[in-house]
């Protein structure tokens, strides 16, 4: 277990894993947004004091890029496993927005960790929000490049955006049953304009 000693009150120290912090503050901005939620929220899920949660992680920032580095390795999407280059482009992408739809309407979060995070007045953790999403579009626009370059990027594109708006409505509280069918349109949208 990574834990450093912290010490709210006289007497024997708490101990506080810095990895179980991130995961609760994953909560808080997913189920919030990056704005929404202050230092003094995190720092009482966590059950510290401002002085450790700075020592820690140096500001409210850089817990938020650490939590983002948490999720792209246990919460998104695995488009290294479903974009393999032994499958037609399409199939892959579909299910790349299938993934997506079962992913937003299973979160009991009613935020986006990462589009809300694009929005968000803090320079540094926007920063962090947007290269998080831009290192997902790259993933995608590349596995479609490689055999369609000419249509990498417009369909890069309509990934991204179909994926965004499935969030949308699965905070907006649309079920299962229609996000899939709109991902599955999205799908064969993509078959047509990539016959493999």
């Amino acid at each position: 277990m990574n834990a450093t000693n912290i010490s709210k009150t006289r007497g024997r120290p708490r101990r506080f894993d810095p990895e179980d912090a991130v995961a609760t503050a994953q909560h808080l901005f997913h189920a919030r947004g990056y704005d929404a939620v202050s230092v003094a929220d995190v720092t009482e899920a966590l059950g510290i004091n401002p002085p450790s949660f700075y020592a820690a992680f140096g500001s409210k920032a850089g817990l938020y890029s650490r939590v983002l580095e948490r999720w792209a390795k246990t919460g998104a999407i695995p488009l290294d496993a479903i974009l393999r280059p032994d499958r037609p482009v399409a199939d892959a992408l579909a299910e790349v927005l299938e993934d997506a739809a079962r992913r937003y309407v299973a979160e009991s979060e009613t935020g986006c960790l990462v589009l809300e995070g694009t929005r968000c007045n803090d320079t540094d953790a926007r920063g962090a929000a947007l290269a998080c999403n831009l290192a997902a579009e790259c993933v995608i626009r590349d596995y479609i490049a490689a055999r369609h370059p000419g249509a990498a990027e417009e369909l890069t594109d309509y990934v991204s955006t179909t994926m965004s708006g499935l969030s949308a409505k699965a905070r907006n509280g649309q079920d299962l049953n229609r996000l899939l069918a709109t991902a599955r349109l999205a799908g064969r949208v993509i078959a047509q304009v990539l016959p493999d």
